[in-house]
């Protein structure tokens, strides 16, 4: 049995519970014998909901103080989880064992404007040149039980670009899970910077779907508690 955690990180506007929990995937991950860390990002969920923008600039500090005093665990990420969880693992590389981030790519590496996305989030209602993704942001922001000032805040958070240096230092092994229709693609970057990397793509698959595709379930768990697939860039 692998005695090695495994933590869950939540994409935006969502938290553990809704993620994580309700879809069964921490059940799964306790059936296979392993002890799963739920994470709700600063500004989601169950965690503090400050609305200065400042207060996000160091976010992968909700992984990195979620995390046990001692020992490796693995991880998986969703969207903004999955940034998070690559800046966390490139900042504490001894940490992580594995770690699984689904619905990320080379945006990892851009400087986008994020104030059509706060502003639709904020209001609630995106406007037609911000676009489908601050649409779909601003939908999931009116969820219950969040607060939409707090989320504005975090989008508008002060933070650069990774680099292909930072991704290099991750010293786990990565599973890169993508929708072949999925707006955060391609991951070539991505997949070229990380030394010990496998590539999943999920065919048919957009952005929002990736956590209803039981193939991002399945080749998670095969990742995290069965697989091996041996060092070096693979793609499947």
């Amino acid at each position: 049995m692998n005695d090695i955690p495994v933590m869950l990180v939540h994409g935006f506007a969502s938290s553990y519970e809704r993620n994580w929990r309700e879809p069964g995937w921490a059940d799964l991950l306790r059936e296979e014998g392993r002890q799963v860390i739920g994470v709700d990002l600063l500004g989601h969920g169950q965690a503090a909901r400050p609305r200065d923008p400042a207060a996000y600039s160091s976010l992968e500090q909700s992984i990195l103080t979620t995390m046990p005093g001692t020992g490796q665990v693995d991880a998986v990420g969703f969207s903004l989880g999955a940034q998070l969880l690559l800046r966390a693992a490139a900042a504490a590389p001894g940490r992580f064992r594995r770690i699984a981030v689904a619905g990320t790519g080379d945006g990892v590496f851009a400087s986008t404007d994020p104030e059509p996305a706060a502003r639709a989030v904020e209001t609630g209602q995106a406007e037609k040149a911000a676009g489908p993704v601050a649409a779909a942001l601003a939908h999931f922001a009116r969820a219950p039980g969040n607060d939409r000032a707090a989320l504005a805040a975090c989008l508008r958070r002060p933070h650069a670009p990774l680099t292909e240096a930072e991704i290099a230092a991750i010293r786990a092994r990565v599973l890169v899970i993508l929708g072949d229709r999925d707006f955060a693609g391609p991951a070539d970057r991505l997949v070229a910077a990380l030394p010990d990397v496998r590539l999943v793509v999920l065919p048919g698959t957009d952005h929002f779907g990736t956590l209803r595709d039981f193939r991002f379930v399945q080749a998670t768990l095969d990742f995290l508690c069965r697989d091996d697939p041996g060092a070096g860039k693979q793609v499947s």
